[in-house]
């Protein structure tokens, strides 16, 4: 009978209405690249000291729920995660999107929040104090056996190219080490240069790689952005749950695997969505689709990445030990109001702790209906969007969100510069995925790899340590299968005289009037670019391996370790194409194409480099005009050049108000204001 008194304790008006609230803004923060759950409910705390605490705890709770399910909207509709989290939904996500199931895709994505958001909080309802002696039993050699599995992904989704997709991750995995050791805290690969000390930062790597070659390549033609569907019926609500409830045992599984890593401290979504895809991958008769725009790619993602808020509860109530940030401000909430973390607060604190998650409950259900509706205003709109509205303000939004971080301009520079790199090796087969999953695992890996090889040494039993603890050896066996079996799907298709996914296929099925009538053989020509890459590579790897000798043991073993092994790969990619195999051509292009490119990325390099001279304000409205002039194909009239200049005024100076006086961010200062 306590537990429906709390229940009802939820439904109080106030209650709901601060669920509903807090799903909304927390959807479109999380639908906004860079700014993230952690910004939401970091700004948001403060208001809710004079609340009730169990009221509080559901507004915090909800925004975070909801900044989860947000990052889907941004993956979906403009290929960039709108949080680390839905990095894996833009692999299906973006393609569904581009052939026209947009809608579609964002529906399943919103389903699939909304059950793993329920298991996450029904196992922090029911199993919290057995769940969380999980937690306390993954050292670190399971923490780095975890990162590797997620690496294995690299397998997937690189068949046709995987030398390639392997050099990608020692990139990303060198990305990860710039700045100070997480373990040993020697200074590494910084070239001398202190903005480097703190690092990459991950949010602002993860638009650079992922947003600007999309806005590179909205200027290239007039064709549309993404797909609509003749016979678009809306949210697509029916089809959608035909499509879940064939996949239940996917959405199920994903749920479980994304509460179980939720409940690891540092892990967090973004593991989650990616051990989650493998396997849903691996298990999938329809292995071959995925990167493709297969909607269990999708399903699996999201399904998992929203039951790890519930998980992240989950240590963070029991031991005191928050999984992820917004975890740890919502824990420095409670102890605010003056709440004893631990076992005993289920017992003391009762009253709050399940008004709170039924809350989380109920919030989450709240996500279907709020999500639908923003989802399908959020699809139609970006596809009628005018192209030359479209491109300025989402490479406004890559730089507002990679700016708000940190309040950094540095990272919004950085986030320019990777991107422009991103798109060059796009053009020569490195896919931008490998190179995130590198960078987003890279901190993980190695500090389980160096702790671990801490103990080993201490205790005279390395290889215990790495290969003979029980969860470790589940890990590890579940990798090699995930590692492996992407091959035996290639050899089989090829038994079946069926062509094998290849990344070739793949533009020619969503754009095949970019590949040329009749294509050179790839056996009959030498991939110059391949080979002027593989070079650059191996100077890269022969810096990182020299800058190597001047740090301690632990702080050198496994940039390393990383370096040699990128020069090996770039030997045999150099090797590979002098003899003119596995070469992918650059995708054809007119001249006109290549200029506009041009001229975006100078304007767009401009504007970053300006705006500590200029001011946030100032050169964002400069560029914003320039580019909208630059996307425009068809003759317009004066007026409508008038509403659209408008328009620009409008949401610079909306977004620079918000961030100046809302957030209270620094914003740099220059000309006019």
């Amino acid at each position: 009978m306590e537990l429906l008194g709390y229940f009802l304790h939820a439904l109080t008006p106030l209650n709901l209405s601060l669920a509903l609230v807090g799903v909304v803004l927390g959807t479109i923060i999380g639908a906004l690249p860079g700014l993230s759950a952690t910004m939401a409910v970091a700004v948001l705390v403060p208001f809710t000291f004079t609340m009730d605490p169990a009221s509080g705890m559901i507004a915090l709770g909800a925004i975070y729920t909801g900044a989860i399910y947000g990052g889907a909207f941004a993956a979906i509709l403009v290929n960039t995660p709108g949080t680390p989290s839905s990095i894996a939904t833009t692999f299906d996500g973006y393609p569904m999107a581009r052939r026209g199931d947009g809608g579609l895709a964002v529906t399943l994505a919103t389903l699939a929040s909304v059950v793993g958001g329920l298991v996450g909080a029904l196992a922090l309802l029911f199993l919290a104090p057995p769940l969380a002696r999980v937690a306390l039993a993954f050292g670190p050699a399971e923490y780095f056996w975890l990162a590797i599995f997620g690496l294995t992904l690299i397998a997937a989704l690189s068949v046709g190219n995987t030398l390639k997709g392997l050099i990608g991750a020692c990139l990303g995995l060198l990305l990860s080490m710039v700045g100070v050791a997480v373990v040993g805290g020697d200074v590494r690969l910084t070239a001398g240069m202190p903005v480097f000390l703190g690092g990459i930062d991950v949010v602002s790597a993860l638009i650079g790689l992922y947003c600007v070659p999309v806005i590179l390549d909205l200027v290239a033609t007039n064709r549309g952005h993404l797909g609509f569907a003749s016979d678009d019926k809306g949210y697509r609500l029916l089809e959608a749950m035909r499509i879940a409830w064939a996949s239940k045992f996917n959405v199920i599984r994903s749920s479980v695997i994304g509460t179980v890593i939720g409940i690891l401290p540092g892990a967090g979504g973004s593991i989650a969505g990616l051990v989650s895809y493998t396997e849903a991958r691996r298990a999938s008769p329809n292995a071959a689709n995925f990167g493709k725009g297969e909607p269990d790619g999708v399903i699996a993602t999201e399904a998992a990445n929203n039951a790890t808020v519930g998980g992240g509860f989950i240590p963070t109530l029991v031991l005191g030990i928050p999984g992820t940030p917004p975890d740890a401000i919502i824990l420095g909430a409670l102890l605010v109001q003056g709440m004893k973390i631990g076992p005993q607060l289920f017992n003391s604190e009762a009253d709050i702790v399940y008004t709170f998650i039924y809350g989380l409950l109920l919030a989450t259900l709240l996500m279907l209906p709020a999500g639908l509706l923003i989802g399908r205003y959020a699809y139609r709109s970006i596809i009628t969007f005018p192209k030359s509205l479209l491109v300025p303000t989402i490479a406004f939004l890559t730089v507002v969100g990679s700016f708000a971080i940190h309040s950094n301009v540095q990272d919004a520079q950085m986030m320019f510069v990777l991107g422009v790199i991103a798109w060059i090796l796009d053009r020569f087969g490195f896919q931008p995925s490998p190179i995130v999953l590198g960078l987003v695992l890279g901190q993980i890996a190695e500090q389980g790899f160096v702790q671990t090889w801490l103990i080993g040494n201490a205790t005279g039993n390395l290889l215990g340590m790495y290969f003979g603890r029980p969860i470790s050896i589940a890990i590890i066996a579940a990798a090699v299968i995930a590692l492996y079996y992407p091959f035996y799907a290639e050899w089989r298709a090829k038994r079946r005289r069926s062509e094998p996914l290849t990344e070739i296929a793949l533009d020619a099925e969503a754009h095949p009037e970019d590949i040329p009538a009749d294509p050179v053989p790839a056996a009959r020509v030498r991939d110059i670019g391949g080979m002027t890459l593989a070079v650059i590579f191996i100077v890269v790897g022969g810096l990182a391996l020299f800058d190597t000798s001047r740090m301690s043991m632990m702080g050198s073993v496994f940039p390393r370790a990383i370096s040699i092994l990128l020069i090996g790969l770039s030997l045999t990619l150099l090797a590979r194409s002098f003899l003119g195999r596995g070469v992918r051509p650059p995708k054809p292009e007119t001249d006109a194409a290549s200029r506009r490119r041009i001229v975006l990325a100078v304007i767009f390099g401009l504007w970053v480099f300006a705006i500590p001279l200029l001011g946030f304000a100032t050169s964002s409205l400069i560029a914003f005009v320039a580019m909208m002039f630059l996307a425009e194909y068809e003759r317009q009239t004066a007026a409508v050049w008038l509403r659209r200049t408008a328009a620009a005024v409008a949401t610079v100076i909306v977004f620079w108000l918000l961030m100046s006086q809302v957030l209270l961010l620094r914003v740099p200062s220059g000309f006019l204001f």
